[in-house]
């Protein structure tokens, strides 16, 4: 009884029971049981018999042990071994990445012209279209006796229009013909959209033949080939502009043709068998023919909107008439596409985390800038129409004057016009006046304004009524245009000029020994020269007693500790000091290639500075005036302290104090750069001393040279506090600096305000 009811209670679970039953047994029987004593040692599961199963053993002089599957995982390390017989040479890295990385740009541009249309249709060309291209050539016969500004143009010494083709197509295989990917030749009668012809490009495989045009048929020809009409222009890849090279001087003897693009045409056919195409890979290439006395601004149909080309372009007016019309079009398109993208993200933001709240204004904007601490909170600066209440000089009210007032009334017209557009034909408003204005600039997304006007309203029936308005407007940062540079490297030498008086030969040991600390010690292509000024009562006791005698036995000091060290001086006997004829002096002394900072004696020199001296100094191209960091006067900035308490904080930080915008005695620029400039100036001088006593370094660039003249804020010259001697015989310009840059780098406001406060409470007490 009890066995069956034990049974009854089982049965269920009979399957399971008989189906692990056997499933072990099957296992059992499959695995192979090693017994007895082995030679292999134990080792880790995972290796003898899970993921890397096979051969554990290593390689024996005889060969391998059996089974090496584990080679795969056993890293092979080869020594490296420099034979001392063979010469090796020294690998120079490109002077750009894209260089070494086979980077090519996507399309250089051909035009051809003539001598007689060279300063009319194709300066039309150059001002539409040029400047969106990377590089724009114009090829033409014979050169004219005026070539126009900012074109480069190519004369190949024969017009005949034939022979001006081949001299093209092997102009750009020679000399561009591994740097871009497509070449695009037209006439100058054609006009090209740009950026369209661009975003074609974009889409186009350069790694295939591709003869890309207006296809017209031969003259009694073949009615399957096809030549591309230049009028339209055609674009030509590099493969297929090198495997035609060879063939150029061929089809130039074997074929004859009037027209440059049929006989370019034929050449193609009959060496490469291409033919010209109007679509490839579903990229077709739209042109449009310009009828005679056609109007630019009437023509409305769909091809003329989406043409790459039109053609024929019978003058430049008619040339900048239709770059007018395709900006037109364009700036149409550009804004009906910000419209829709606008709608979507809107439609879009109900389903982020924060909803409809997320989408902030204006829509597709990035979002105000939210400061994590006060220190970083963004200033808004208050104006009206007449003054502004945050001045550059630190004055609490300026008058609104230049591009200040300019954006101000721009932004308030704006305003009044967006408005109208808002509210028509419902109301429309006329401003009275500005009631309040401010703006701030936030990096993220541009300038912010915030508008108070009083308005006149007008309704429909004729009613108005004078209201204030609030409005907000933002001026956003534009797509960033990367300007070409000249190339500079890290890598120039520096030559530091020094000029010292005898009031300031007491700074001089701290100047070298920030010299040798942060120049010789750390091996910088970094030279020193001393600009001795003797006054001419110092000059005649000279070999009695040397004013500079100090600061010469220290230049001999470190020319000992440092043997291949060569610290040069050169005195001069002056009674003004000027730093035109200092520099005169010294320009004469220096090849033309000498990159020169000028500096002072309480200027601390570092590498990081010299770095940017020689990447902001470009030879025939751009100077470099630093703007320092002066330190305010320790004894009123730190009068509450201990001396020893002030030093320690301002180790430990940028030291109380300003950019000084007066001073421009440091300077980096290029002695060939300085001496075009005093070539210029030669003439209006006429060994007039007095005009180079009263202009500095700075003055000349700016007045006689047309070079960039870069003037910055530099974080890394730091200058210890000291009160300038201010030379009455500079000029009052110069004086009035001195005299402001002494005043200015006393203190802050805050400091002097508590320091007269003090004072006041000490005296009243």
């Amino acid at each position: 009884m009890r066995l069956s009811s034990l049974l009854a209670l089982f049965r269920p679970a009979l399957p399971l029971i008989l189906g692990l039953s056997l499933g072990c047994s099957l296992s059992l029987l499959t695995v192979t049981w090693t017994q007895g004593d082995t030679d292999e040692p134990c080792g880790d599961g995972l290796v003898n018999g899970g993921l890397f199963a096979g051969n554990q053993g290593h390689n024996t002089k005889g060969g391998n042990r059996a089974g090496g599957g584990n080679e795969d995982f056993q890293p092979h390390i080869v020594p490296y071994y420099r034979d001392p017989n063979k010469l090796h040479k020294k690998v120079f890295r490109t002077r750009y990445i894209h260089t070494e990385l086979g980077i090519r740009e996507r399309l250089l541009v051909g035009i051809l012209t003539s001598r007689a249309t060279l300063t009319t249709l194709a300066v039309s060309v150059n001002r539409t279209v040029a400047h969106h291209f990377h590089k724009t050539f114009f090829f033409t016969g014979v050169r004219s006796p005026k070539i126009p500004h900012g074109m480069q143009v190519v004369a190949h010494g024969d017009d005949r229009p034939v022979w001006l083709m081949y001299e093209t197509v092997r102009y750009l295989h020679q000399h561009f013909g591994g740097d871009y990917d497509w070449f695009y030749l037209a006439q100058d009668d054609t006009y090209t959209q740009a950026e369209r012809l661009s975003q074609l490009v974009s889409h186009l495989s350069a790694g295939q033949d591709l003869y890309l045009g207006r296809a017209e048929e031969f003259i009694g020809g073949d009615e399957r080939a096809r030549y591309c009409h230049g009028g339209y222009g055609y674009l030509l890849s590099r493969s297929l502009l090198a495997r035609l090279q060879p063939h150029l001087d061929t089809c130039r003897n074997d074929i004859l043709s009037v027209r440059p693009d049929e006989w370019l045409g034929r050449c193609i056919i009959d060496s490469l068998g291409l033919s010209c195409v109007e679509v490839h890979q579903e990229m077709q290439y739209r042109y449009f023919e310009l009828g005679k006395n056609a109007d630019p601004e009437r023509e409305d149909s769909a091809a003329f909107k989406n043409a790459f080309t039109v053609h024929p372009v019978s003058d430049p007016t008619l040339m900048y008439r239709l770059h007018k019309r395709f900006s037109q079009i364009e700036l149409e398109r550009t804004n009906l596409q910000i419209q829709q993208l606008q709608v979507q993200i809107s439609n879009l933001s109900s389903l982020t985390p924060e909803g409809k709240a997320g989408a902030t204004w204006p829509i597709g904007i990035n979002s105000p800038f939210k400061p994590k601490t006060r220190f970083e909170v963004i200033n808004w600066e208050y104006f009206t129409e007449e003054h502004i209440y945050s001045c550059i000089d630190g004055a609490p009210k300026c008058e609104l004057r230049g591009a200040d007032r300019a954006d101000v009334t721009d932004v308030v017209e704006t305003a009044v016009e967006r408005l109208n557009e808002h509210y028509q034909p419902v109301l429309r408003f006329r401003k009275q006046r500005l009631l309040n204005g401010y703006r701030r600039f936030d990096p993220t997304r541009g300038m912010e304004y915030t508008l108070d006007l009083a308005l006149e309203a007008f309704t429909q029936k004729g009613h108005s009524q004078v209201i204030a308005k609030r409005v907000g407007l933002l001026r956003p940062l534009s797509s960033i245009e990367i300007i070409p540079m000249p190339y500079v490297t890290e890598a120039t030498r520096v030559q530091v000029i020094l000029p010292v008086t005898a009031h300031e030969q007491d700074y001089v040991g701290n100047f070298l020994d920030m010299y040798v600390m942060n120049a010789l010690d750390t091996h910088d292509n970094v030279l020193l020269t001393f600009l001795f000024i003797y006054e001419p009562f110092d000059a005649q006791r000279v070999s009695q007693n040397d004013v500079f005698a100090g600061i010469k036995s220290m230049i001999g000091e470190v020319e000992k500790r440092y043997a291949n060290v060569k610290i040069l001086w050169i005195s001069v006997k002056t009674e003004v000091p000027s730093q035109v004829k200092l520099m005169d002096i010294i320009s004469k002394k220096h090849p033309v290639d000498t990159l020169f900072f000028l500096a002072s004696v309480w200027t601390e020199v570092n590498t990081d500075f010299l770095n940017r001296c020689r990447m902001n100094a470009i030879s025939n191209w751009q100077v470099f005036f630093p703007i320092h960091f002066q330190e305010y006067s320790p004894a009123i900035v730190y009068r509450d302290q201990q001396p020893s308490v002030a030093s320690s904080s301002a180790a430990e930080s940028l030291k109380d104090g300003h950019f000084d915008r007066h001073v421009f005695e440091e300077a980096c620029f290029y002695n060939a750069d300085y001496m075009a400039a005093r070539t210029k100036m030669a003439a209006d001088i006429l060994d007039n001393d007095e005009m180079l006593e009263s202009m500095d370094v700075y003055e000349i660039f700016v007045r006689y040279s047309s070079l960039h003249v870069f003037r910055a804020v530099e974080p890394a010259l730091v200058q210890k506090y000291v009160r300038r001697t201010c030379n009455p015989r500079f000029s009052e310009d110069i004086y009035h600096r001195c005299v402001l840059s002494n005043l200015e780098g006393l203190a802050s406001r805050s400091h002097l305000a508590m320091a007269l406060f003090e004072q006041e409470q000490a005296n009243s007490t």
